[in-house]
């Protein structure tokens, strides 16, 4: 398992105003409102980029999640920090639509608690990543009808957050399928 760096974390309240910074190791054990991102990037024929978490991450290592997570780093447009680890994580850019944001509270392994105010981003892709091995061991692309198989038949394979965010109002999968359609495609 390999620590976080001790990077700083943007500490929100339930509106969304900042209200001040944390490392963020602090602020995942401890269970603090902060800012975040998830994508959801798909291709033409409607599939979804999903990333398995590399095993030497500090939490959730080896899990299948989306396309990519982060935060913003202070000072940092969270629409920037999205397309900043999407070539940092996955070693590609697209375009990325704002489609909502959501909360969500959720414990994950370590005795580490995510609490997020989370904007989430669509975007379409026609090419294969080039992920940073140290982010994710693997990845693939996946139809939503075998995805929610595979949710409902073996959830453990995949993130507490992945499964908490797909459950909101708006962020259901085919949801975001349909709004990443209206994205700009980029080939790579």
């Amino acid at each position: 398992m390999t620590l976080p760096p001790e990077e700083s974390l943007i500490l929100v309240n339930e509106q969304n105003r900042k209200v001040g910074t944390g490392f963020k190791l602090d602020v995942h054990q401890r269970g603090l409102l902060h800012r975040a991102f998830s994508i959801f990037v798909f291709n033409q024929s409607g599939q979804l980029l999903l990333q398995q978490r590399a095993e030497g991450k500090y939490h959730s290592g080896g899990l299948w999640t989306n396309t990519c997570c982060g935060h913003p780093r202070p000072g940092e447009l969270t629409v920037n920090a999205a397309r900043r680890r999407l070539q940092e994580e996955m070693g590609f850019e697209c375009p990325l639509l704002n489609v909502g944001t959501l909360t969500y509270h959720a414990r994950v392994s370590n005795e580490l608690i995510e609490h997020e105010f989370d904007y989430v981003y669509v975007g379409r892709y026609e090419a294969e990543p080039r992920p940073d091995p140290n982010e994710a061991c693997a990845w693939k692309w996946i139809d939503l009808e075998t995805l929610n198989a595979q949710l409902a038949s073996q959830p453990e394979l995949f993130t507490v957050w992945f499964k908490q965010i797909i459950q909101q109002p708006g962020a259901q999968l085919h949801a975001l399928k349909e709004r990443a359609a209206r994205a700009p495609t980029a080939t790579g």
